[in-house]
């Protein structure tokens, strides 16, 4: 792929997934570079005239009282970078790593950061030749940024730190050596502005939305199919219908269910039935799987409006020489977004599992109880609903709020924090439940559409069962599912399913 030109502007989310899934090589602009410096000369006068400035000269949070002297100035960078690297838990993916490594180059290209532009080109090396820092995903409350995951991020930089390298995990200074980049020697603010920012949360939500928005294409395809198991009706489909609430999401999942059903032979076999209206969770998915689609769209326009902004602090103003401190790094704009971003996959997911639930055991129509020919020497789909239902509860009590939380920090100097990352990382377990319970309702649905052979279902329908038929095989007596279950869960995750 064609090179990223990284200008601090401009980056879209297709940009970004190009990057971090995709491994498109990035390079620093020009006009990124000129903006660099200008910033950067407005720190170096600065520092000449001996200004006390937060961050550069003085001390960190409730230590900003305390004035460093012109020969401290480096090692106080570093002692930053070591003191603020103290993170638990088990390392982010490789992916939310390149996201983070990605955004926070994207945010110091900018031209406010006063860093110089060898920083921003020793990151995009590191992101090109493959080098990922360690980052523990536990410790940060959002505020100022996500300052210990950046700090574990800027570590190797240094030739400090961890780092993932060719499938091995090195010291930092080993893993620069064997890629052939040399390591950072810090400048004054340098060090304040690699960890002061919401790179770690924004780049775990950019990863959730990807997902998030085959999950909601994956929802219709599976809703789709339940209903032709169900035999369920396509009238609360009708255009006519969605026109007098016309909800942007509302419309598109209408849309897809009809394109999904078109000449279904199977509902061409009931139509005159005396059956007029199905469960909420057959009947209801334009409005409940399009409310879902709305909030992506929201959660979208949030996280593109935060992946081009700048979240230092303080910030440089070249034009005005000044240095100006404030809160651009507060991470709640974030937080209530991937709240909400959570709040709505787990309707997505809560909803599937009801709708397995009437496949396992039909009230109204005559399909085997769990799915099976021989109820009782075999399980059939029992214990899959049973999984489903353990993920749907399980997105239930994560679906709470994280943003509606707030402990002091730093001897009560940031006394109100947003938990960004904790919503983050809340959500990401979400989005796999999701893909887990889809993975159940899909093989679930394709088994009940099967009884009804040789009628046919809907055209759209007919090609998802054979996607997935190209991997699964129909469940003829009771076997283990769980591999089989992950493969279609991959298959989710791949966009295999979406429209």
């Amino acid at each position: 792929m064609k090179p990223l030109d990284l200008t601090g502007q401009n980056l879209k989310p297709s940009d970004f997934y190009d990057v971090v899934l995709r491994r498109r090589p990035v390079r620093l602009s020009p006009a990124a570079v000129k903006k660099m410096n200008r910033a950067r000369r407005v720190v170096e006068k600065m520092l000449a005239e001996h200004q006390v400035v937060y961050g550069v000269t003085t001390g960190f949070g409730k230590l900003a009282d305390q004035k460093i002297s012109d020969g401290d100035i480096r090692q106080l960078q570093v002692n930053l970078i070591r003191s603020h690297a103290c993170g638990l838990g088990s390392p982010l993916s490789e992916t939310q790593t390149r996201g983070m490594m990605l955004l926070r180059a994207q945010v110091l290209a900018r031209g406010y950061s006063g860093v110089r532009p060898v920083i921003v080109e020793r990151l995009i090396q590191m992101l090109n030749r493959g080098v990922h820092p360690v980052i523990p995903s536990r410790g940060s409350v959002g505020a100022s940024g996500d300052l210990i995951p950046l700090a574990h991020l800027a570590q190797p930089l240094i030739g400090e730190g961890e780092a993932f390298f060719e499938g091995k995990r090195l010291s930092g200074g080993r893993a620069l050596q064997q890629a052939g980049i040399p390591p950072i020697v810090l400048e004054a603010k340098e060090g304040l502005s690699l960890v002061n920012g919401t790179q770690g949360a924004l780049a775990l939500g950019l990863l959730s939305l990807f997902a998030a928005e085959r999950l909601a294409e994956t929802a219709d395809v599976a809703g789709a199919m339940s209903l032709e198991a169900l035999m369920g009706t396509p009238t609360a489909f009708d255009l006519k219908i969605q026109k007098l609430r016309p909800y942007p999401g509302q419309m598109k999942v209408a849309q897809n269910i009809r394109t999904l059903l078109s000449k279904s032979q199977i509902r061409a076999s009931h139509i005159a039935c005396s059956r007029v209206q199905d469960p909420y969770s057959i009947r209801c998915m334009p409005q409940v799987h399009g409310a879902v689609r709305d909030a992506i769209g929201y959660v979208r326009q949030i996280l593109s409006i935060e992946t081009n902004s700048v979240t230092d602090n303080p910030i440089v103003f070249p034009d005005e020489e000044a240095i100006l401190a404030g809160g651009n790094f507060h991470g709640h704009p974030i937080a209530l977004a991937l709240d909400f971003l959570a709040i709505a996959l787990t309707h997505l997911g809560v909803m599937s599992e009801r709708r397995i639930a009437q496949l396992v055991d039909p009230e109204c129509i005559d399909l085997p109880r769990f799915l099976t020919k021989r109820p009782g020497l075999h399980s059939g789909l029992m214990m899959p609903q049973v999984a489903a239902a353990a993920l749907a509860s399980e997105c239930k009590l994560l679906a709470h709020p994280a943003s509606v939380d707030s402990i002091p920090t730093s001897a009560n100097q940031e006394d109100y924090v947003s938990m960004a990352m904790g919503a983050a990382l809340k959500l990401d377990q979400i989005v796999l439940n999701v893909e887990g319970i889809l993975a159940v309702e899909l093989i679930a649905a394709a088994q009940g559409v099967e009884f009804h052979a040789p009628l046919k279902p809907g055209k759209g329908v007919a090609r998802a069962m054979a996607t997935l038929r190209s991997e699964i095989p129909p469940l003829e007596a009771d076997r283990s599912l769980s591999k089989e279950l992950g493969k279609v869960s991959e298959m989710i995750r791949e966009g295999i399913f979406s429209l």
